[in-house]
């Protein structure tokens, strides 16, 4: 079966320098594929790159069999690949129900588009503060309120940018249990994770980046089994 998502020798950067030297990786559709390393070894940009908010300098990049490597973003997301940043980027001045509003703007006319109820039913928390704005959401909220807003854009690829990042035990729980629940309801996953354990739990497959090429890839079970590439891509063991 042809990969949902495929890159083929991606090379991208910014301006001179050089951040992806020749990045190849499938994901498949269902899956929920994880991309880990160490800071600033070109995680953020290969999910940039997918996005098209960088062009990449050589290589290809195709989702749903069409060639993608220069399309915009706008383009992009109409195709219905999704990214829920790192710095979440919720609207603060907006309400919850005004930013996933302006979420569902344009995007694609995907099965897996949500309407903005469905969103809120989803999301208890978020349906209880549907008038607070997002600068007065915890960090927990925001994430949720990012994540809505993409899947009222129709993701039908949904790519995770830190999604754990700076939460608190209980909420990455709560998180990692969302990003389950979505891809058991069709959407694929591209996840980009530092937490190993929330990786290892969520993967089918999993890559390893370092300085701008995958080095490793395979099954949480045959990385568990493997301590030795963890520690040495990651400094960590598990």
């Amino acid at each position: 079966m042809e990969p949902l998502l495929s890159l083929r020798d991606v090379r991208a950067g910014y301006g001179e320098t050089q951040v992806l030297d020749g990045v190849s990786l499938d994901v498949h559709e269902g899956e929920t594929v994880a991309l880990i390393g160490r800071n600033g070894v070109g995680k953020t940009t290969t999910l940039r790159s997918i996005l098209g908010a960088i062009t990449p300098t050589a290589g290809t990049i195709t989702y749903d069999g069409e060639d993608i490597t220069e399309l915009d973003p706008v383009k992009t997301v109409k195709l219905g690949v999704g990214l829920v940043p790192e710095e979440r980027r919720v609207f603060p001045g907006l309400s919850v129900e005004e930013n996933l509003r302006l979420g569902s703007y344009g995007g694609s006319d995907t099965e897996n588009r949500r309407s903005v109820e469905e969103v809120l039913d989803t999301f208890e928390n978020l349906s209880r503060r549907r008038e607070s704005r997002g600068v007065d959401l915890s960090g927990g909220e925001q994430q949720m309120l990012s994540v809505g807003r993409a899947l009222v854009a129709g993701a039908d690829l949904l790519m995770l940018d830190e999604p754990t990042e700076g939460l608190a035990p209980l909420i990455v729980d709560r998180v990692a249990e969302l990003i389950e629940e979505i891809n058991d309801e069709g959407i694929t996953v591209l996840l980009v994770e530092q937490n190993v354990s929330v990786t290892l739990e969520l993967a089918d497959r999993v890559y390893i980046l370092d300085k701008g090429q995958v080095v490793y890839e395979g099954t949480p079970a045959e990385l568990d089994e493997d301590e030795s590439v963890l520690d040495r891509y990651l400094g960590v063991s598990v």
